[in-house]
């Protein structure tokens, strides 16, 4: 091969490759995005699970909006009150008092208290379990139905089945939601990790209907509301709802409650 084919060649090479190079630095330099300091420092305070709890796509996402105003600095729920802490200190704003939340499951229907309407065999999975006769084969259409989607959901193994409803270890759900938004039955909420009692059903049936299809669920009776000094509880569609922040953990409710339905948690 002609030698100064070669050199010419890669003379050429080496020239194109600068002249790209030069308008790509040009390029950059142009249309680059500038990024707030405070988001890449907000981004490194965060802890980093991706989990989506916050409503954001992931921390990055997060850490964006609250450099730009757009989201609470208290917004990551897995990070709490140490995280909200720090990122209010890079944007110079008080991040208050958060309050730790825990996802609670609202029901109480173990495979002895409550009732079967036939044996299931078929694919695990509640969303299509919840599709067939009757919404399943518990005889309460309200209830857990046992096959641990909000499990597979959670990413901290805070959530598991134990005698056929799903139920939450406190002290490592880090409130992400993911659970509430995996149960097709809409049985998960969030409420604050020093709750003393809540309410553990979620039938809206009548008293009667409850009572043939489980031991122990809400008959709507009202006791609990009558013995509320601090108004924290009311029945309303046959249910006792408890307002966390009014109740005083006195106790009287759970006490009076015929179902035993309102339990410690």
């Amino acid at each position: 091969m002609n030698v100064q084919a070669i050199i010419i060649a890669t003379v050429v090479v080496a020239v194109v490759g600068i002249v790209i190079g030069i308008i790509l630095g040009i390029a950059g330099e142009k249309f680059k995005v500038e990024i707030d300091p405070r988001e890449e420092a907000v981004l490194d305070a965060l802890p980093g699970n991706n989990c989506g709890g916050c409503g954001f796509a992931g921390c990055s996402g997060l850490a964006a909006a609250i450099a730009k105003g757009e989201a609470e600095v208290g917004s990551c729920p897995v990070g709490g009150a140490p995280v909200a802490a720090k990122i209010g200190a890079i944007m110079g704003v008080d991040a208050g008092e958060a309050v730790r939340m825990v996802a609670y499951v609202k029901c109480a229907g173990t495979c002895d208290q409550a009732g079967v309407d036939y044996n299931y065999i078929g694919e695990k999975s509640c969303h299509m379990v919840k599709q067939i006769s009757n919404g399943g084969p518990k005889s309460c259409n309200h209830g857990c139905l046992g096959f641990g989607e909000c499990v597979e959901a959670c990413p901290f193994d805070a959530i598991h089945i134990v005698d056929g409803v799903a139920v939450v270890d406190k002290e490592n759900c880090k409130a992400c939601s993911k659970c509430i938004k995996a149960c097709p039955q809409n049985l998960i909420e969030l409420i604050p990790y020093e709750a003393k009692v809540a309410v553990q059903c979620s039938s809206k049936d009548m008293g009667k209907i409850v009572m043939k299809a489980c031991k122990v669920g809400c008959i709507g009776c009202k006791m609990c509301e009558k013995v509320c000094e601090a108004g924290a509880i009311t029945v309303s569609e046959n249910i006792a709802h408890i307002d966390q922040t009014k109740c005083t953990g006195c106790g009287k409710c759970a006490e009076k409650c015929p179902k035993k339905i309102i339990r410690p948690v």
